[in-house]
């Protein structure tokens, strides 16, 4: 077989197989998706020589669950947290992601911009001070002051909806 029917052919019969087996290891269908993508691409791109389908699957899903490891021990992931999980105890789970990323579009846009770069898109206070062109120390210090207006926007947004939690 060639090389593009023999990825094509595997593609089809294993395309799910290796997409489930991404989402189990990794836990983000996003991320599975960009996991049975890469697999598919690499076997497109560098043939191998199966037997038989059976040592094709189990090629395939060997590599699927080496690229979900190694995405495990990427930096953006092992080094990184989501906004919701540095807001635990700041605010009650009544607050909808989308109502967080509103209020953080209304702070100032010295501190909107440095949250957005850490929590979304995963920078250190470093990079970004060379993103921006600021001191480290600058960055910091703007990113504590930006969480701390975040925290009583969230605070007011809780207490005008006819709750009060106090934080924590």
């Amino acid at each position: 077989m060639e090389n593009e029917n023999t990825s094509l052919h595997a593609f089809r019969k294993f395309g799910d197989t290796v997409l489930r087996a991404a989402y189990a290891c990794c836990g983000c269908y996003a991320e599975a998706e960009d996991i049975t993508q890469d697999v598919f691409l690499l076997l497109h791109t560098k043939p191998v020589a199966f037997d038989n389908d059976e040592h094709m699957k189990a090629w395939l899903l060997r590599v699927t669950i080496n690229k979900c490891k190694n995405l495990k021990r990427s930096f953006r992931i092992s080094h990184t947290r989501s906004i919701d999980e540095e807001n635990t105890g700041i605010y009650n789970m009544d607050i909808t992601d989308v109502e967080v990323r509103e209020l953080i579009e209304a702070l100032p846009k010295k501190y909107s911009s440095i949250i957005y770069l850490h929590f979304y898109e995963g920078y250190t206070t470093k990079e970004i001070a060379k993103l921006l062109k600021k001191n480290p120390n600058t960055v910091s210090s703007l990113l504590q002051r930006g969480k701390e207006k975040l925290r009583l926007e969230i605070s007011q947004l809780n207490t005008v909806g006819g709750h009060n939690y106090e934080e924590i």
